[in-house]
């Protein structure tokens, strides 16, 4: 056991440190999906961002399949269409209430695509910023 855990003398020492350590990990967690995102050259925020949601995206299928798993077929349609027209077609894709679960449990709800066309609706088409509404409507009710 861990020279500082063996210092605790209380459970509720023990349960501050699990909250404490528990954010920290967690702010972790998302610097690294930051600086991930930050390692693609973009031309706007909104892309950053989307880069992000990418990330954490990649973060659920590694927790999902227990081992480290690369969005593939997400990663295909950003070569293809750009990072913008990757997020545009994966909003019309079906919801995927399992992902979204884990997203929730890691603390990562609001790095989606839909979350990030309806914060951002000037860089998207009106159709799809209500297909992200409506989507995020349906993540919402899961949890």
């Amino acid at each position: 056991m861990n020279e500082i855990i063996k210092r605790l003398e209380s459970p509720e020492e023990c349960m501050k440190f699990v909250d404490i350590y528990t954010e920290l990990a967690n702010q972790a967690r998302l610097r690294a999906i930051e600086l991930r995102a930050k390692s693609h050259p973009s031309n706007t925020y909104v892309e950053t961002e989307l880069y992000k949601v990418l990330y954490a995206y990649e973060d659920v299928l590694s927790k999902k399949n227990g081992k480290k798993t690369r969005a593939s077929r997400t990663w295909q349609m950003v070569r293809k269409y750009g990072i913008i027209g990757a997020a545009e077609r994966a909003v019309n894709r079906d919801v995927d209430p399992q992902g979204y679960k884990i997203l929730v449990e890691m603390r990562l709800e609001k790095l989606t695509f839909e979350q990030v066309i309806v914060d951002y609706p000037n860089a998207f088409g009106n159709d799809v910023v209500n297909r992200a509404k409506e989507r995020l409507n349906k993540l919402n009710d899961l949890h």
